[in-house]
């Protein structure tokens, strides 16, 4: 069985988990409302994707 010969110390234990960390995700406008999105994938705010409307987004009224 593999038993480690001596202790880790912090530094080295966290200079190897540098890369360990969430990554920012990536927005694009939306071409037809201009608000904030995930590429590729349907609008929450008009329901549209590609050009055409995919998902029929109610309107809150106030």
């Amino acid at each position: 069985m593999a038993v480690p010969k001596s202790k880790i110390s912090k530094q080295r234990k966290h200079k190897r988990r540098t890369h360990y960390k969430l990554a920012a995700p990536n927005l694009v406008a939306c071409p037809r409302c201009h608000s904030l999105k995930l590429p590729h994938v349907v609008c929450k705010e008009c329901g549209f994707y590609d050009g055409k409307e995919v998902v029929q987004v109610e309107t809150v009224k106030s």
